[in-house]
């Protein structure tokens, strides 16, 4: 019996027709032909897809367990969501909830080199919720951006990160920015003894990310922000190969262009593929997570399962200094919080405002 992963689909149908709309789905996802179009065994028999299981949810829905055979997804990132969903994302009633992954697979892609240890480790956060914060907004030259971080910094955060729409743009070259910007946070740095790190954002095709990282090394960087949906899940975990002590925060930028339940995508299959961290929007924010969608986001995310090292969920998205001591309670200790916009508007008073959150976050009394 050839090996295979578990996949499970969401799907709105008739409940007469729901038995071949689920055989045509495992079909799609594995072999896309009639089956008495095959006249080969081994692929009849350990090629093509499995429904294991179809439950009623109620209200024409129904839950819908596909096994397929490892094999066809070549232990490659994109080829592995593709078998997962890639033809049946095109219906627009099909969603996919979530994957039961052999342990074997699981180490093979690796997952997350550093993780919530590590970051914590380089944070100097041991016991406590991380803290970070963004650099925004477009437009403006790599010395304000410089200014921004060095003030930050000095408010003691954890991480300072670039906003993820920052990426080589004229006005902010990123040679230009990562420069700037470390030499504001190490000056930080050596003022104050804390141990902010500056992650950069990446984008560009795989020789420019490489590029990229390789400039975040040389200016003494050891941790970046990329979003895998946009630079493409192949390329993302070809750089935590590449780059074994580089620690990555996952942005989830096109994350909600598929039907891809954002605990599996975000929680789980980025930090398969090496996010040490993973940033989400945070319920009651810009966006619209619910509570139990975060929830089930950052339990995956620190589920180290299978064996791999558990990531950081990041909630975010509109997040102010008020809401510190309900997301603490919500998420616990094992977190990093992070304020872009809220700080930011602080003006004057950004660095105070910053040390006011990084002190919230470390005088905090878990319920």
């Amino acid at each position: 019996m050839a090996e295979t992963l578990s996949a499970c689909y969401r799907i709105r149908s008739e409940p007469r027709m729901i038995e071949a709309r689920a055989q045509a789905l495992a079909i799609e996802q594995s072999v896309e032909m009639p089956l008495d179009a095959i006249a080969d065994p081994m692929v009849l028999d350990e090629i093509v897809g499995r429904v294991e299981t179809i439950e009623d949810l109620g209200g024409g829905r129904f839950e819908i367990r596909v096994a397929l055979a490892v094999a066809t997804t070549g232990h490659e990132a994109g080829q592995l969501l593709n078998m997962l969903f890639g033809n049946s994302s095109i219906h627009a009633d099909v969603e996919l909830v979530d994957v039961r992954l052999p342990p074997s697979l699981v180490l093979g892609f690796g997952g997350p080199r550093l993780g919530l240890a590590g970051l914590r480790a380089r944070g100097g956060g041991a016991g406590r919720a991380l803290t970070c914060s963004a650099l925004k907004p477009q437009g403006v030259p790599p010395a304000e951006l410089a200014r921004l971080a060095g003030r930050l910094a000095e408010g003691g955060l954890d991480f300072i990160k670039d906003d993820h729409g920052l990426a080589d743009q004229r006005y902010s070259r990123f040679s230009d920015r990562v420069s700037a910007c470390a030499g504001a946070v190490a000056a930080a740095n050596a003022r104050t003894g804390f141990a902010t790190r500056y992650l950069p954002s990446l984008s560009g095709d795989l020789d420019h990310l490489r590029a990229q990282v390789a400039c975040a090394t040389a200016a003494g960087l050891d941790a970046v922000l990329i979003a895998p949906m946009v630079v493409g899940l192949p390329s993302f975990h070809a750089l935590v190969r590449d780059f074994p002590g580089v620690a990555f925060m996952a942005h989830p930028a096109l994350a909600g262009a598929l039907r891809i339940a954002p605990p599996l995508l975000v929680g789980k299959l980025f930090p398969l593929f090496g996010a040490d961290a993973v940033v989400f929007p945070n319920h009651g924010g810009r966006f619209g997570y619910s509570a139990p969608t975060c929830r089930g986001l950052a339990d995956a995310a620190r589920g180290a399962w299978a064996g791999i090292t558990a990531a950081v969920p990041v909630p975010a998205g509109g997040m102010t200094l008020d809401r510190v001591p309900e997301m603490l309670d919500f998420y616990g200790p094992d977190v990093m919080l992070l304020i872009g916009g809220n700080l930011l508007a602080a003006g004057d008073r950004l660095t105070e405002a910053t040390a006011a959150f990084t002190a919230a976050v470390h005088r905090h009394v878990y319920r």
